[in-house]
């Protein structure tokens, strides 16, 4: 039996061909993941390791914000053994574009660049600041940027916002460091970084010596208020902080590598189903020369494991193609990332390709081995191979009831019985999603020979004697037809939840935006803390090209024994109140959004300390609770007046601005720039551009999505081909008789056309109504109040794309049976 199984083998080479481009796909892609996520770690500890590795003893302090004192630093460097020891400041230094503005969506971060050998600052271009006059340094990402080259003088402001030229002698790379990545980075001295920033201590001591038991000396010297850690724990920190993201990153591409391994897993059992039944005559001969059952099965089983084990060594090459592939984009688009780092095969990676792939090619076709096993030996005296009749029986029904049922109110459970934006709703709705796919899966071959009549009513008219029968066709073995339209329905619900989300996503914050802050233009910090001078709202005021001019202000105080943002406004805002009333807000009051009042167990009537700068510590008497999950407003406001009494007059944090009817975009825009010239960290948005990058972030996402999705439609294509191909090995008799009986060769290639654009639009529509079902879900969800959109274009442009994939997918199966001879295939028979 194993050298009957090998010679199969050889002799139908390519029978398996497209089932082991499905596995070798599916493998590619996680074995792809593995490698791209082995190498960036590897990139990061290797930076890392060289820049730590510099460093003998590293004393850290405790607490996020916590600084290491200059007492601290002197007492490092009076220790024996000590050959030096510098201190590292690091704080924010906002630097000014060509424009007079702060740059980037935070303040740059302020670096101290000490000489010698502790220096672990990465210069790739000029040299480092040297001395404690006017020069500095730039990340090379705000440099280009913002067109800064070597000799350019740059603005830099201090604490107070004070402006100060420097020379830029140097560019810096930020290294696997993600918080400059975000940041940006200028480098001074030691003593010019202190000034700048006005640091009140280090944000790291770096120590060098050659003494045994360094570390424990500095730790005895410095006392238990600080960390001490040797270089090697240091690089290693330093390594998981920065692989966090890309870890994250990882999880998500395994997602999608599941996704495409389960399509797969499909489309191999149904090779091997359509298989062991064109080769029923040849199991009942073994079984009637003295095969065993078991030899039967073990044949089966043998095949998918070769299957299995050459597919998923060819995804192992794919998969570090694939990773080469993307480390060279992600090179390109200058991201954060170690992408110089050689592209390494590790043995776990390896390991994992070869046990995935080879167990959902060998589980795959298990189901399939076992019905070879009960075909009887008299079949093989058969002239034909009877074709199995599909019958709906009682069993499939309850279970297809009972998953429905379970999943539509597991559904419903999600939606209407659990807050909106609760991270638990959105689990459960995606379990109801899994229970109704379950049972749709159960239904599939009920659904075929209705769906088919459906779908094909268009091309059986329109095709005339070959569009009938491809309609025909395509719902006579509802079991492959549903096994073969269902991968390709996986890949089609994903994508149009995905745009179902997206859009609605889109329309639904856009109209939040529109009613809370029907605004043209917003100033703000980088951060939107307090820098908008209230003389800024008092001149737009007077503006005649203005309509409105709201203002905000906003301070961190201690609210029900928790630090909260408090704050004002005053102006044309209309917050969204869920209880209560704002109306003749008053001393002693206060307005709480809902989602901080549940957390913290208080009530609408409630009164709760706030301690305050100036009044110290008064009650509040909540008389309103806002709608926390949508308002970007304060999540504790008082009246404006109270605001003043209880914390100074404050600068406005955010000012909102309205044109007048009629006045030209620009001009008013130039208007709102000349009252900030004067205050360069103060910014200008517009709400056109805030929500058009807000749609290039959702665009790109989606994008992004849908390219990593189509692998599971490729391989679920593939599947379709695969079924094509050998349905007509299968059917070869009977294609011959049509021939025989009138039908041309391009009639015929017509046929095996239509049946596959049927199939497509079958799994395309099923995909496109349970995609849109759960999109709407999963929107309920996630936004309280959210507006459902469907993208009609984009899921009619899927359904299209689908259909005439499935053509394609027809191209080479329809060529072999039009070439195929009509004596020889009648023969054959």
């Amino acid at each position: 039996m194993l050298k009957t199984a090998l010679a199969g083998l050889r002799a139908h080479k390519l029978r398996l061909l497209l089932t082991s481009l499905a596995i070798t796909l599916g493998v590619g892609f996680i074995a792809g993941t593995f490698v791209l996520n082995d190498t960036v770690q590897a990139g990061f500890a290797q930076r890392v390791t060289a820049d730590a590795g510099k460093v003998d003893v590293a004393v850290l302090p405790k607490g996020p914000g916590a600084v290491l004192p200059e007492r601290v630093l002197e007492q490092v460097r009076a220790l024996d053994g000590v050959t030096e020891a510098q201190g590292l400041i690091r704080a924010a230094a906002p630097v000014l574009g060509k424009d007079g503005k702060t740059v980037g969506n935070a303040p740059t971060t302020a670096l101290s660049i000490v000489q010698g050998p502790l220096d672990r600052t990465d210069i790739v271009s000029g040299t480092g600041p040297g001395t404690d006059d006017q020069v500095a340094v730039l990340d090379e990402n705000t440099a280009e940027a913002q067109g800064f080259k070597l000799g350019d003088t740059i603005t830099v402001l201090d604490a107070k916002e004070r402006e100060h030229q420097f020379r830029l002698v140097g560019l810096l790379d930020p290294g696997v460091d993600q918080e400059l990545s975000y940041t940006g980075a200028v480098g001074f001295t030691t003593a010019t970084a202190q000034w700048m920033t006005g640091a009140e201590g280090y944000r790291e001591i770096d120590v060098a010596g050659r003494a045994p038991g360094l570390k424990q000396a500095v730790a005895a010297a410095v006392g238990g208020a600080y960390v001490v850690k040797t270089g090697a724990e240091l690089a290693d920190d330093l390594a998981r902080a920065a692989g966090v993201e890309t870890r994250t990153f990882t999880l998500g591409l395994l997602m999608f590598g599941v996704v495409a391994m389960m399509v797969a897993a499909l489309v191999i059992y149904n090779t091997f189903n359509i298989l062991v039944a064109q080769r029923t005559r040849e199991m009942a001969l073994l079984r009637c020369i003295g095969a065993t059952r078991g030899q039967v099965f073990g044949s089966i089983v043998l095949e998918s494991t070769v299957v299995g084990l050459i597919a998923s060594a060819l995804g192992l090459v794919i998969g570090y193609g694939l990773a080469s592939l993307t480390l060279m984009v992600l090179a390109a688009f200058d991201a954060p990332l170690p992408t110089d780092t050689a592209v390494t095969l590790s043995p776990a990676t390896i390991g994992i390709g070869l046990a995935v792939g080879l167990a959902v090619t060998v589980c795959a076709a298990l189901l399939p081995a076992r019905s070879a096993t009960r075909v009887a030996p008299i079949a093989a005296l058969r002239s034909q191979t009877e074709e199995q009749t599909f019958r709906a029986g009682l069993v499939r029904g309850l279970f297809a009831a009972l998953f429905l049922v379970a999943g539509l109110g597991t559904t419903a459970v999600g939606v209407f019985a659990i807050t909106p934006g609760q991270q638990v709703s959105l689990f459960v709705v995606m379990a109801g999603g899994a229970l109704t796919f379950l049972a749709v899966l159960i239904l599939g071959p009920v659904l075929i020979k209705p769906l088919s009549t459906l779908v094909g009513w268009i091309p059986g008219r329109l095709f005339g004697v070959p569009g009938r029968l491809a309609v025909d066709n395509s719902g006579r073995n509802p079991k492959r037809a549903a096994t073969t339209t269902v991968a390709l329905t996986i890949g089609v619900t994903l994508m149009t939840l995905i745009s179902v989300v997206t859009a609605s996503t889109r329309l639904t914050l856009t109209a939040k935006l529109d009613d809370q802050f029907p605004i043209d233009y917003m100033l703000a910090g980088q951060q939107r803390e307090a820098v908008i001078p209230r003389s800024v709202a008092t001149e737009l005021r007077g503006r005649p090209e203005l309509a409105s001019v709201a203002q905000v202000r906003t301070t961190e105080a201690e609210f029900a024994d928790r630090r909260l943002e408090v704050g004002t406004f005053s102006g044309a805002i209309d917050p969204s109140v869920t209880a209560g009333s704002m109306k003749g807000l008053g001393p002693g009051q206060a307005a709480v959004a809902d989602n901080v009042a549940t957390e913290r167990g208080v009530r609408l009537g409630d009164s709760v300390p706030l301690k305050t700068k100036k009044a110290g510590v008064v009650s509040l008497k909540v008389v309103a609770l806002t709608d926390g999950a949508q308002s970007t407003l304060p999540s504790v406001m008082v009246a404006e007046a109270t605001f003043d009494t209880y914390f100074g007059a404050l600068p406005d944090s955010r000012v909102l601005v309205n044109i007048k009817d009629g006045v030209p975009p620009e001009r008013a825009r130039k208007v709102v720039d000349t009252a900030v010239a004067a205050y360069p960290t103060v910014r200008v948005s517009s709400s056109t551009e805030v929500r058009g990058q807000f749609d290039e972030t959702l665009d790109m996402l989606l994008m992004i999505i849908t390219g990593l999705l189509g692998l599971a439609i490729l391989i679920s294509l593939l599947g379709i081909a695969n079924t094509l191909s050998l349905s007509v090995h299968e059917r070869t008799r009977e294609s011959a008789l049509l021939r025989a009986l009138g039908l041309t060769r391009p009639q015929l290639r017509r046929m095996l056309s239509v049946e596959a654009l049927v199939l497509g639009l079958i799994g395309a529509l099923v995909g496109v109504v349970l995609g849109g079902i759960f999109g709407w879900a999963a929107m309920m969800a996630m936004l309280d109040g959210a507006v459902l959109s469907v993208p009609t274009g984009q899921i009619a442009l899927f359904v299209l794309l689908s259909g005439a994939a499935g053509v394609l997918a027809a191209v080479l199966p329809a060529r072999r049976a039009a070439r195929a001879s009509i004596v020889g295939s009648l023969a054959a028979g």
